[in-house]
């Protein structure tokens, strides 16, 4: 099982340090190779050689310094070589090789630079060896994954979006809007797209706009409703007398320009807007497009709460591709190598299957998706159509194009809630039909459009999550459902969406923290019982981690028997479009029925493409291993201190106070020192930062009276509570002298920060006296000893953490509910091995000690994480996986197994006599 890309980055780290100051001498270049190998899990010994003998161009014999036949040769020289040098000769050593020893990467390398060249994908890439870490998702073959890439949208498709987008703006604020300008946009968009690419005779709608309107534009919109007009008739129904220029227009129909349209005012700027628009080169650009472009015309606030994110053609692919894609390649790839007198029927069979798919989009936003899966579609139905008939004698019946291809647009379902992106969803995909049909036409020699329209995409205007999908197309039609839901978290719905999260749940409890994204998956899950429909959404990262796993997986396992087939982890959601957010996001594949191969895409790298590695199970934490839920528990699962929130004052910051601030306050109310206490917050805690919080609590009366200062702040918190619209709020109002949440131990306690960058190996945890206040961004366990220190401290928890845990976008979210009431702890730990943890863990005290100016964020940052400390975790980790009753963990996924093992052990009884007690309940 290959290692974590947490676990290489931090093995490289440790590899540049123990190499970076080494000397050049020639006997340490093997011991440099084999730890490099080591730094991905991989022994060198299994898979390479050193002094590898081989012939050169000149006939003499050479050694290859190491040699992964088929994959990797690795040319070494001493500090300061000619690396360029070193490659050639590397090329050289290659025309001795065999054709499948040929690797496809060279690198080289001085001890101080590594070189790598990617032969297959002509690239280059050139590193200090101290960057190894921040390099390292380009040597991922050598841990076993297999890189997957994507093609970036084009530049021209976001010019276009802004153009329409200026276009929109001043039509509106001529007082042109709502559904009369969603429709008339969406024709105008036709008409740019068809004046370039062949449905129109070329430059027809842009030249007749220039030459028949006049330039102050007031003429322009009775003459572009005459165009629409013509648009929607019949060439034979049309009036005799009609303008020529008119009559160059085709007759589109399928009910584009069916309905009339108020005619829209235009000036001058307008008009000029329209013509930048016509002169714009639409071939470029791809139907998908129209997805950016809904995003553009659309205002901020209309596009937040639909949840309408512009999605690109790379993301799209990450999802389609293993959905079906990848397989349906393979097959076709596999029948045109067949031979023999079967291979053109089989070929046949296979074109009849790709115009059999429906594919179903139940939130189909622009028509994206469905976009880029007719487009895939149509280009392999071109592949099998060019092997069958190309080259070939064939009767002028079978060349009628038109005959040959069987893929049409009303294969694409989907349910859009808005208007004008449904009716942008149906537009995007004729225009992607012509693209393909023009295709087939260039490859064939023979015109082909089909135009007028006679087929329609299906695109229902209404609300998914209260349409009855069954009505809409039976299940039996369908193949695929796809595609990128809202996403809507518990906290930015409104009424109407959170009843619409209750009633798919049933009111199950804990409903109200669902994303409103995990309703499609619910009502996906009752759509595909009994079928073999497959179905994958892009969805945010939060319905695979914290809270939501146990209650939605719950169900989805549980009630609805699915099975995850593909999961691509956490990566960056983001895109060219105007207006873009970055969002984390992951893509689960699922089925109701138990698949052959299950695949993961990992990320090194959100923002960088993904390693795809096969699993033997995908669990809704989507890693490898068993269905375990993990849900929210109000005590620790095993015997260990209780943890708690910190402090809430709820005080409009009037209690709290910076060192400046705490100074001036004394100074003029002196008495105050007596109450003013160290706050403990997060940042404080990370970053060695000071803050003070004024503790009445247990302040009398005539304290209070003796200090005017610190009266006028209760009044200004008793007027901040009366003020909040929240009536528990309203009610505290009555007791301004305390806290909202006062948790207050009676002895020191251990203070966990409850957000944590991922970027640290491990949270950085601490001891607080009793005296020190801690901050509700925190969490503490009073009563806890190092040896609970040392547990929490460790890789083994860690592990926990980065799985169960919730994000705040891709940082840790700590939870006492989630993750330390339901953590594993080992069973039946020996005293020797609780004092081994307990010395370990003061070790990493010790270690920290070292350095009194540092911050914690700096101590636990993994490029300035002090030796020291490295090795004094290194050791806790040691004696952690010892008091788990095991000497070493190689990989994190070694780890989590073991934990989730222990965790169903655990939990097991209790599961048993929860369902023993429902059972007594219901005799």
């Amino acid at each position: 099982m290959p290692l974590s890309w947490n676990e290489i980055r931090e093995r490289a780290i440790a590899f540049t340090r123990e190499w970076k100051d080494e000397s050049s001498e020639s006997a340490e270049a093997k011991s440099f190779w084999d730890a490099f190998f080591n730094v991905f899990g991989i022994p060198r010994k299994r898979i390479a050689t050193f002094e590898e003998p081989v012939k050169t161009l000149k006939q003499t014999l050479g050694r290859i310094d190491l040699l992964w036949k088929g994959m990797l040769l690795v040319e070494h020289k001493s500090r300061g070589k000619d690396l360029t040098s070193a490659y050639r000769q590397a090329l050289d050593y290659t025309l001795g090789l065999k054709a499948h020893e040929l690797p496809r990467y060279i690198l080289v390398s001085d001890f101080a630079r590594l070189r790598l060249y990617d032969l297959e994908e002509d690239e280059t890439t050139e590193f200090a060896i101290e960057d190894l870490h921040k390099n390292i998702e380009h040597f991922g073959f050598i841990a076993g994954y297999t890189k997957q890439t994507f093609e970036v949208e084009d530049a021209a498709n976001i010019v276009a979006a802004e153009k329409m987008g200026k276009l929109h703006d001043a039509l509106l604020e001529s007082g042109y809007g709502g559904h009369s300008l969603e429709q008339f946009l969406v024709r105008l968009l036709f008409c740019f797209f068809a004046d370039d690419t062949g449905i129109f005779d070329p430059g027809v709608f842009g030249q007749y706009i220039r030459e028949r309107t006049g330039e102050d534009g007031s003429n322009l919109g009775s003459h572009i409703a005459h165009i629409f007009q013509v648009l929607d008739t019949d060439v034979d129904g049309r009036n005799a007398n009609l303008d020529e220029d008119l009559q160059a227009f085709p007759y589109v129909n399928g009910g584009l320009f069916e309905e009339t349209l108020p005619i829209a005012s235009f000036n001058a700027s307008m008009r000029a807007a329209v013509l930048e628009c016509s002169r714009f080169d639409w071939s470029q650009i791809s139907p998908a497009i129209f997805g950016s472009m809904f995003q553009s015309v659309m205002d901020d606030d209309r596009r937040r709460n639909l949840g309408a994110h512009y999605t690109s053609e790379k993301n799209i692919l990450k999802l389609i591709r293993p959905l079906f894609l990848d397989e349906l390649e393979a097959e076709l790839a596999h029948l045109l190598a067949l031979k023999g007198r079967g291979r053109k029927k089989r070929l046949e069979d296979f074109h009849t299957k790709l115009a059999n798919m429906r594919f179903f989009d139940p939130a189909c936003g622009c028509g994206n998706f469905l976009v880029i899966t007719y487009r895939e579609l149509r280009r392999l139905e071109l592949e099998i159509l060019t092997d069958l008939h190309m080259g070939k004698r064939e009767t002028q019946q079978a060349f009628r194009v038109d005959l040959l291809s069987r893929v049409n647009v009303d294969q694409m379902f989907g349910i859009e809630i808005e208007e004008f992106p449904a009716k942008i969803a149906e537009t995007a995909l004729w225009l992607t039909d012509h693209q393909a049909n023009e295709q087939l036409s260039i490859t064939f020699g023979r015109n082909f459009a089909r135009i007028p329209l006679e087929k329609s995409p299906h695109i229902l205007h209404a609300n998914a999550l209260t349409t009855n999908w069954q009505d809409f197309v039976p299940p039996g039609q369908i193949n695929y459902i796809l595609g990128n839901p809202p996403f809507g978290g518990a906290r930015v719905q409104n009424a109407e969406q959170k009843a619409e999260i209750k009633t798919l749940f049933r009111g199950m409890r804990g409903y109200g923290a669902m994303d409103y994204v995990t309703g499609w998956y619910i009502k996906a899950a009752q759509y595909v019982q009994g079928t073999e429909i497959k179905v994958a959404f892009v969805s945010t990262n939060s319905i695979a981690q914290g809270e939501q796993v146990g209650i939605l997986w719950g169900e989805l396992f549980g009630h609805y028997k699915l099975h995850i087939h593909f999961a691509h982890r956490t990566f960056q959601w983001r895109n060219e479009a105007r207006g873009n957010a970055a969002v984390h996001c992951v893509i689960i594949g699922f089925a109701n029925v138990v698949p052959t191969t299950k695949t993961i895409y990992e990320y090194q790298d959100i923002r960088g493409e993904p390693h795809q590695q096969d699993a033997a199970n995908i669990t809704p934490y989507l890693i490898d291993g068993p269905e375990v839920l993990v849900t929210k528990r109000g005590t620790p699962l095993c015997s260990v201190p209780g943890m708690g929130i910190g402090n809430k004052p709820i005080d409009g910051g009037n209690y709290l106070f910076d060192n400046e601030a705490k100074a001036a306050f004394l100074a003029k109310e002196p008495k105050a020192v007596d109450f003013l206490c160290p706050w403990i917050g997060a940042t404080q805690f990370l970053y060695g930062t000071k803050r003070w919080v004024l503790f009445l609590k247990h302040a009398r009366p005539e304290d209070l009276r003796r200090m005017p200062l610190v009266l006028e702040r209760v009044a200004a918190v008793r007027e901040f509570r009366l003020a909040s619209k929240s009536a528990p709020t309203q009610k505290l109002a009555s007791t301004p002298t305390l806290f909202h949440v006062e948790m207050l131990p009676d002895s020191d306690y251990l203070l966990i920060p409850r957000h944590s960058s991922e970027n640290r190996q491990y949270i950085p945890f601490g001891f607080f006296t009793k005296d020190s206040i801690v901050g509700d961004s925190c969490l503490a366990i009073p009563d806890a000893t190092l040896y609970h220190f040392g547990m929490l401290s460790s890789s083994m928890h860690m592990a926990w953490v980065r799985t169960v845990c919730g994000r705040l976008k891709s940082d840790f979210r700590y939870s006492k509910d989630i993750v330390y009431n339901n953590y594993p702890w080992p069973k039946d730990v020996s005293n020797n091995a609780r004092a081994k943890v307990e010395q370990c863990g003061q070790g990493v005290l010790d270690a920290r000690g070292l350095y009194p100016d540092s911050s914690l964020a700096d101590l636990y940052d993994p490029l300035t994480m002090p030796p020291e400390l490295v090795a004094a975790h290194g050791k806790l980790d040691a004696a952690v996986d010892g008091a788990y009753g095991r000497r070493k963990f190689n990989t994190e996924m070694e780890r989590l197994s073991y934990l989730f093992e222990l965790y169903e052990q655990y939990t097991a009884p209790l599961t048993a006599k929860k369902a023993k007690k429902r059972r007594r309940k219901t005799s």
